[in-house]
């Protein structure tokens, strides 16, 4: 299935293709909790940019690899490269057009981050 998304402004618009069933983590780390962030994480060859690349930002920080993207214009992050999975995209499920018709969300711990970041390491891959 291929689903479509945006940030708030709709200045960045994107395509994702992942299954009608798909598990999301819920992370209480001290960015995605503060955002509200939902991960799908797909292969990079399941994501497109359709418009906005002129108008994402990037914050690093802590390890400098995961790659947060934000829409200058609105400030929403609707998807960003992923530290646990740097081949993938991770995109916040919250900022699809219409949702996959069957998510499960799971709690991730990512304030242990080290302890549990190889449960996420098979994510990006294509199956």
């Amino acid at each position: 299935m291929k689903y479509t998304g945006s940030c708030h402004c709709k200045a960045v618009q994107f395509e994702v293709e992942s299954g009608e069933q798909v598990e999301v983590e819920d992370c209480n780390c001290s960015v995605c909790s503060k955002f509200g962030f939902l991960h799908l994480i797909v292969p990079k060859q399941h994501f497109r940019l359709i418009s906005g690349e002129q108008v994402l930002t990037e914050y690093r920080f802590n390890s400098g690899v995961a790659k947060h993207t934000f829409c200058k214009v609105c400030g929403a992050k609707p998807f960003y490269i992923p530290r646990s999975n740097p081949d993938g995209v991770d995109v916040n499920v919250r900022c699809l057009d219409t949702k996959p018709a069957n998510i499960t969300i799971v709690p991730f711990d990512g304030q242990n981050w080290e302890d549990n970041a190889a449960k996420l390491a098979h994510k990006s891959k294509l199956n």
